[in-house]
C-alpha cells in the first residue's frame, strides 16, 4: 500500500461505519430519540462554523445563531415563494445568503481581537434578534410550514439527510484544510505578523473565515427550519450563540468528530437535565466549565483523541521495527548533512536589498534614524548591534510593519518603499522579501510538510521538503509541529522561508536558544544558502562567532544609526564598534 493511501483507507472505513451507524440510529430509535439525534446532528453542524472562524482562525464569534436565523428567515421566505427544488435546493441559497452577514461582521476583525471583537459580535446577534422579534419569519402568520420534498417527509429520513449535510460539510472543510486557505486561517490563529509575512493577505484570510462561517450556520439555520417546520425569534436566542461557542471549544469542532461529540453533548445534557428536574440554565454552567478546562489545557476533547490515536499508532509502529530486529526511530537524522555546494560568486553583482535614508519613530523617540545599507545578490550580510541599537525597528519598516520614514526600500531593484508610501507586507513578502521573527510564530496546528508548503507558496514534494530540512531541522514532513521543540520550531521557519526562493531572507536571531555546537553548524548552513537557494540573506545576531562564520559583510547599529559597515574581521576591530557593541575601551 502506498503511504498516501493509509489516510485515505482510514476516511473511507470510518465513512462506512459512520453512515452505518446513523442508519441503525434511524431505523432502531424511538422517534422521540431519533427527534433528539436529529437536533444533536444539527447542532454539529452550526459548531463546524465555529471551527472554521474560532478553532481554525482563532477568532472569537458570538453570533452563530444569527448567521443560522438569516439561513432559517432565508428558507421560511423561499418556502412561501414555493421556489422549485424544496430544501435539496434552499439548503445552499439559504447559506449563501448568510455569507455577506459574515463578511460584513468579518470588517471589524480586521483591526478588532479579543473582547473587543466578542462584544461587536454579540452585538450583531442582540440587533438580529430585535429585528427578527419584531418581524416574524415568512409563513407564521399565515400559519405556512416549511415542507419537505419526497424522500425527506418523515423525521427517520430527515435525520439521515441532515448525517448527509454534516458529512458533507465535514468533507468540503477537510478538503480546505490542506489547502493554503486553510493554512492561512491555523497560521493567522498563531500570529497575524508571520501569516502576512509568509505572503498570505491577514484581511484575505479573516473575511474568507467568516465568510465559510456564516455559510454553515445559514445551512444549519435551514436545517432547523426543516426540523421544526415553523421557526420563531426566540429559536436563535443570542445567549444560544455564547453556549455554541463554549461547547465549540470544548468539544474541539475544528474537527469534525468534535462537532460531532459537541451537538451530542448538548442535546444529552438537556435531556438528561430534564428528567432529573433541574434547570436548563445548569447546562450552560457544564458548558462554561467544560470550556475553561479545555483553554486550560490548550486544547479539546477532539484534540486530546487525535493525541492519543496518534500516540497509539506511534506505538504500534515502535514495536513494528522492534520486530524487524531495529530500534531505530525515523528516518531523520539529528544532524543531517546538506550537501556540498560552492560558494557565493564574487562582487559586482546587484543588489538584492538596498535601503537608503529609512527612520523609524515612536512618538519623540528616534529607534532608526536615516539607516542606509545594500546586501548584494549572493551575499550573507550580518546586522548587529547592542540592545535598543534599532535592529527590530528597522527589520520592521523593511517587511513593512511600520512605516520607512519616507526613506527608500527595494528588492531586486524594485521599489517597494519610497517617498510615496509602502506596498503591504504581503506583497513586499511575494515581491521576494521574506523574514523571520525573534519569537516562537510556527502555527503548531500544522504538520511540517502543510507549514512549509504554506511558507513556500507552492507545491513540494517530500524530497524537496526532505532536502530543505536537511543539516537545518531533525524533523520529517509528516511530524507535527506541536511536537517540535521550539528551537526546532524557529530553524523550520528558517527552512520555510528560503524554500520560498525569495531575493532576500531577513533572518532575526535564528540562532537565539541553540547551543555551540548547533550554532556552529548553522552557521555553515549559512554560507551555503546563496548557492542553494539564489537568495541573498541578512542576519540580525547576537552570536558573532555565528555572525564572522557565515557573514562576507556586517552592519553595526548604535541608537538608530550606522556607525559601522564592511567585512566582520576589520569591523568588530573598529574602536567605535568595541566601544558600543561589546564594551570595550580600544587597547592603547
Amino acid at each position: 500500500m502506498r503511504p498516501a493511501d493509509g489516510p485515505v483507507a482510514r476516511w473511507a472505513a470510518a465513512g462506512v461505519l459512520m453512515a452505518a451507524a446513523a442508519y441503525g440510529l434511524a431505523a432502531g430509535l424511538p422517534a422521540y430519540w431519533v427527534f433528539l439525534a436529529m437536533s444533536a446532528v444539527i447542532s454539529g453542524v452550526l459548531l463546524q462554523s465555529l471551527g472554521v472562524v474560532a478553532g481554525q482562525a482563532g477568532m472569537v464569534s458570538l453570533c452563530q445563531m444569527a448567521f443560522a436565523a438569516i439561513g432559517a428567515w432565508t428558507t421560511a421566505q423561499l418556502n412561501v415563494w414555493g421556489v422549485p427544488g424544496g430544501l435539496y435546493v434552499w439548503l445552499p441559497l439559504a447559506g449563501l445568503a448568510a455569507v455577506p452577514f459574515g463578511l460584513l461582521i468579518g470588517l471589524p476583525a480586521l483591526r478588532l481581537r479579543g473582547v473587543h471583537l466578542a462584544i461587536v459580535t454579540l452585538g450583531f446577534a442582540a440587533t438580529v434578534d430585535v429585528v427578527m422579534a419584531a418581524n416574524s419569519f415568512p409563513g407564521v402568520s399565515q400559519g405556512v410550514v416549511v415542507s419537505r420534498p419526497a424522500g425527506l417527509t418523515s423525521d427517520r429520513q430527515f435525520f439521515l439527510f441532515c448525517c448527509g449535510v454534516f458529512a458533507l460539510v465535514a468533507v468540503a472543510l477537510a478538503v480546505v484544510r490542506r489547502t493554503r486557505l486553510g493554512a492561512s486561517w491555523r497560521a493567522l490563529k498563531e500570529s497575524e505578523r508571520a501569516t502576512a509575512a509568509a505572503g498570505t493577505s491577514v484581511p484575505g484570510a479573516k473575511l474568507s473565515a467568516f465568510a465559510v462561517s456564516a455559510f454553515i450556520a445559514g445551512v444549519s439555520g435551514a436545517l432547523l427550519a426543516g426540523q421544526l417546520a415553523m421557526v420563531v425569534s426566540r429559536n436563535f436566542d443570542p445567549g444560544q450563540s455564547l453556549v455554541a461557542y463554549a461547547v465549540a471549544v470544548m468539544a474541539g469542532a475544528h474537527h469534525a468528530e468534535g462537532a460531532l461529540v459537541g451537538g451530542a453533548l448538548g442535546v444529552l445534557v438537556s435531556e438528561l437535565l430534564r428528567r432529573f428536574g433541574v434547570p436548563q440554565q445548569w447546562a450552560n454552567v457544564v458548558f462554561a466549565v467544560g470550556a475553561v478546562q479545555a483553554m486550560t489545557q490548550g486544547s479539546g476533547m477532539s484534540d486530546g483523541l487525535r493525541a492519543a490515536l496518534r500516540s497509539r499508532r506511534a506505538r504500534r509502529a515502535r514495536r513494528a521495527r522492534r520486530s524487524r530486529g531495529s530500534g531505530a526511530g525515523p528516518d531523520v537524522p539529528a544532524a543531517a548533512a546538506a550537501p556540498e555546494l560552492p560558494a557565493p560568486g564574487p562582487d559586482g553583482r546587484p543588489p538584492a536589498l538596498r535601503i537608503e535614508g529609512v527612520s523609524v519613530r515612536y512618538g519623540q523617540v528616534v529607534a532608526v534614524d536615516g539607516v542606509g545599507l545594500t546586501v548584494l545578490a549572493g551575499e550573507v550580510h550580518g546586522l548587529v548591534g547592542p540592545n535598543g541599537a534599532g535592529k527590530s525597528s528597522l527589520v520592521d519598516a523593511i517587511s513593512g510593519f511600520v512605516p520607512a520614514g519616507g526613506g527608500l526600500v527595494e528588492v531586486g531593484g524594485v521599489a517597494v518603499a519610497g517617498a510615496r508610501g509602502g506596498t503591504a507586507v504581503h506583497r513586499r513578502a511575494r515581491a521576494g522579501l521574506r523574514r523571520t521573527f525573534q519569537q516562537d510564530r510556527v502555527p503548531v496546528g500544522l504538520s511540517v510538510r502543510e507549514y512549509l508548503r504554506f511558507a513556500a507558496r507552492r507545491a513540494l514534494s517530500d524530497a524537496e521538503l526532505a532536502e530543505g530540512l536537511a543539516g537545518l531541522v531533525a524533523a520529517a514532513p509528516g511530524d507535527p509541529i506541536a511536537a517540535l521543540d521550539v528551537g526546532s520550531r524557529r530553524l523550520l521557519e528558517v527552512a520555510g522561508t528560503l524554500l520560498a526562493r525569495p531575493a532576500v531572507a531577513v533572518l532575526d536571531e535564528p540562532a537565539a536558544g541553540l547551543g555551540h555546537a548547533e550554532s556552529e553548524r548553522l552557521g555553515a548552513w549559512l554560507r551555503r544558502v546563496p548557492a542553494r537557494y539564489g537568495a541573498a540573506v541578512l542576519l540580525i545576531e547576537h552570536d558573532l562567532d555565528l555572525v564572522r562564520a557565515a557573514c562576507t559583510g556586517v552592519t553595526v547599529l548604535d541608537f538608530g544609526r550606522v556607525i559601522a559597515q564592511g567585512p566582520p574581521a576589520e569591523v568588530f576591530a573598529e574602536p567605535g564598534v568595541l566601544r558600543a557593541y561589546l564594551g570595550q575601551e580600544p587597547a592603547a
